[in-house]
């Protein structure tokens, strides 16, 4: 992995997903309803539709079903006009006995607003180039991601080069946005060094690029690019890594922390039920069961059964951070008050290794649970399962990062003790 020169920078092959286009719903053969438990919102556009229906069946669930966004929330998201009145079962007032749409079945695709029509898709515009990800909360997005051995492009093949002039005022961090994307990617799929070792040196290289961005650092980011690469080829991060220890206990006791505050606030799918129970069953959670001792079922579960599936498959866990990198568009972070993203590496990258540390323990526990049954099944349920139930919820991930401050864990060292085993 040899630095990239000033050329390089200046003309850079981008690395584009395309393995969103090959995504299809299966219909009432998923085993989730991709709307169950979320509010899903309705454009104006859409609302007019539905509306404007004649009278019928169709049109006599509209008016019910249908709940005006106050102005407030039309202002902070103009997307959101109203929304859909859930089921008491948490279900659409539209899904048919076959679990599929009513508004797709009798009227057509056109007529799904865009909340529907878009999803499971995360489409973006970047440079006029529009790009496609996937939310790993639906289960065939979720097999699709992360049972693919070769999800991005060859490095190697045909490509997209763009040219930029670095002369162009105000920017000079934008203009980087690219050659830092292709760092990354590469880095995360860099098998030379353990998966959490990839993470604590993107978490390093986050904390130097956000000292840059606040002009802490007197580097340019070709130069600090450079440097960066050079260390990873050189392996010269790796006695600060040596030194983060192992805390099981501590990675269990943030894991129960997390999985409480989501749980006490919002009512749960009998899916997360059943991963919940898996990941208990795993580590031999009970009220009486002291920490060393699941701290013990932990390591077991980790060294026995996830360690040596995830040795034969590699790429599953690379797959879901790169769809997560490329998702949230790293190193920017997309906030409710600034969608397009703000540049705050350190941050991006804290959200990117908190959700993953979760699914990452989860599994563990779901891996003691099945023993040597554990297989991509268990992988693609459990990931798709907490995606839904936590990646999406804004009031979770803020109140989680609370809880890595009162702990000082909202560090590249914290966070890095949350993946290492």
């Amino acid at each position: 992995m040899q630095p990239p020169t000033e050329d390089q920078l200046r003309q850079t092959r981008l690395v584009r997903p395309e393995y969103a286009e090959h995504f299809s719903c299966i219909g009432s053969a998923c085993e989730d309803t991709c709307c169950a438990g979320w509010t899903v919102t309705v454009d104006e556009a859409s609302y007019r539709k539905y509306t404007s229906l004649p009278h019928g069946p169709l049109r006599s669930l509209v008016d019910p079903s249908l709940l005006f966004a106050s102005d407030a929330v039309k202002k902070k998201n103009p997307g959101y006009f109203a929304a859909f009145r859930m089921l008491p079962s948490g279900f659409c007032p539209f899904l048919s006995e076959e679990r599929l749409c009513r508004i797709q079945m009798e009227l057509g695709e056109s007529y799904l607003c865009r909340t529907c029509a878009a999803y499971p898709r995360f489409e973006q515009t970047i440079d006029g180039l529009k790009e496609t990800e996937l939310s790993l909360s639906c289960p065939e997005a979720a097999r699709l991601v992360l049972l693919n051995p070769s999800l991005l492009p060859s490095a190697t093949g045909p490509g997209y080069q763009m040219t930029w002039d670095e002369a162009v005022p105000d920017q000079s961090f934008r203009l980087y946005f690219w050659p830092i994307r292709t760092m990354v990617l590469g880095l995360i799929q860099n098998r030379e060094y353990a998966l959490w070792q990839r993470m604590f040196l993107l978490g390093t290289f986050s904390s130097r690029l956000e000292a840059l961005v606040r002009g802490e650092l007197k580097r340019s980011v070709p130069d600090l690019l450079s440097d960066f690469v050079r260390a990873i080829s050189t392996r010269g991060l790796c006695v600060a890594m040596e030194k983060i220890p192992a805390n099981l206990s501590l990675q269990l006791e943030i894991m129960f922390r997390l999985i409480a505050q989501r749980v006490s606030k919002n009512p749960i799918s009998s899916r997360m039920h059943q991963v919940l129970s898996a990941f208990c069953e795993g580590v031999g959670h009970s009220r009486t069961a002291s920490m060393e001792t699941q701290a013990g079922r932990y390591a077991d579960a980790y060294t026995q059964f996830f360690s040596p599936f995830f040795s034969r498959h590699p790429y599953i866990l690379e797959n879901y951070l790169l769809n997560a990198v490329l998702r949230k568009r790293f190193p920017f972070r997309s906030t409710p008050s600034s969608p397009q993203g703000e540049l705050e590496p350190a941050s991006a990258i804290a959200e990117i290794v908190l959700e993953f540390a979760l699914i990452k323990g989860l599994l563990i526990g779901v891996a003691g649970a099945r023993g040597r049954k554990f297989n991509s099944a268990d992988v693609v349920k459990t990931v798709q399962t907490v995606s839904k139930h936590f990646e999406h919820n804004r009031q979770f991930l803020s109140e989680a990062h609370a809880t890595l401050a009162e702990r000082d864990l909202n560090n590249t060292y914290g966070l890095t003790m949350l993946l290492r085993n």
